[in-house]
């Protein structure tokens, strides 16, 4: 029978604790990095489908517009570079509306592979309304302290010490010998009848005192306080930075007006009838049509990156900021 002195059966489950408390926190990062992956790609596919629907409705437009002018041209009404260069809009829009549709399957691709659907699902978002955050009561410092308390990451590095903690007093413990007990039973075969014996042995460790392995402890104790200080000052840098990222993006969405899209569309139909009717030339059109298209992406872009901001903050901090 082996009795192991010094606490070591105790220090031994403590070690195998962290390991099991280390692989749940894992987990738990892996959740939130996917959670953060997932909430990132639905914005950019709203952005796509909010885009995809600004250049299809205007491709309908302009290939109605090189069907009335090919007649024009046949009548010799127009010249042929006023017809060519219509067509040559019509074929800029398809060949935008192509690299969307290319950008919005490879987002598709990997929200089915998150959300575990059947590839041949087509993933569509119809609520389009924005959500608007009050960021006001969210300062740097308290998001800071937020961050400390739920990263993963940090809880890991806390574990990382107390693993090299726990294992440094655990070696220490191995210095001091086990002990081993034995008792023997003989009924015949020896000087003595029935004899029944008992020992005691132990290791007389001399010349081995664990120093290695005590030393490889201490050294990944000091490792893992300096990684977790590193650590700690990173998740600061990365939670102002990306604050401050958060904001920017707010204030510039919010610098939009709210009908400025209105004002927009009324803007292109008013060009289209002129265009159509002759009272300003071709150039004027798609010149404000390049202009509109160029303010639906910026409007779009400015509603996903406010999105995508609040996302990165909430994974820095390891928790949602806004509930």
């Amino acid at each position: 029978q082996l009795i192991l002195t010094a606490g070591k059966r105790k220090k031994m489950i403590a070690l195998e604790r962290i390991g099991v408390d280390k692989a749940a926190v894992y987990f738990e990062e892996l959740l939130r990095n996917l959670k953060t992956e997932f909430r990132s790609s639905m914005a950019e596919l709203q952005y796509i489908q909010g885009l995809e629907s600004a250049f299809k409705e205007q491709l309908t437009s302009i290939v109605k517009l090189s069907s009335a002018y090919k007649n024009q041209l046949q009548s010799g009404n127009i010249s042929k570079g006023e017809y060519v260069r219509l067509k040559a809009l019509e074929l800029e829009l398809v060949g935008e509306l192509n690299s969307l549709k290319n950008d919005k399957n490879e987002v598709q691709q990997e929200l089915k592979a998150l959300m575990r659907l059947n590839p041949l699902t087509t993933l569509e978002i119809t609520d389009k309304e924005a959500i608007k955050l009050d960021y006001s009561t969210l300062t740097a410092a308290s998001l800071i302290d937020k961050a400390k308390e739920n990263r993963q990451d940090l809880r890991i590095s806390v574990l990382e010490k107390d693993y090299y903690s726990k294992l440094h007093a655990y070696e220490r413990s191995q210095r001091v010998p086990d002990i081993s007990l034995k008792a023997m039973y003989d009924r015949n075969g020896s000087t003595m009848l029935d004899f029944v014996g008992f020992g005691l042995s132990m290791d007389l460790p001399l010349f081995n005192r664990n120093q290695g392995n005590i030393k490889f402890a201490e050294t990944g104790m000091e490792i893992a306080k300096l990684e977790n200080e590193y650590l700690q000052l990173s998740i600061e840098n990365e939670v102002v930075a990306a604050y401050q990222n958060l904001l920017i993006a707010n204030d510039f969405k919010n610098s939009i007006d709210a009908d400025y899209e209105q004002t927009l569309d009324e803007l292109l139909k008013h060009y289209t009838t002129n265009f159509q009717s002759r009272n300003i030339s071709m150039i004027e059109f798609i010149d404000f049509l390049e202009a509109y298209l160029d303010n639906k992406k910026i409007i779009l872009e400015a509603e996903k990156n406010s999105t995508q901001k609040l996302e990165e903050l909430n994974n820095v901090v390891g928790t949602e900021v806004m509930q």
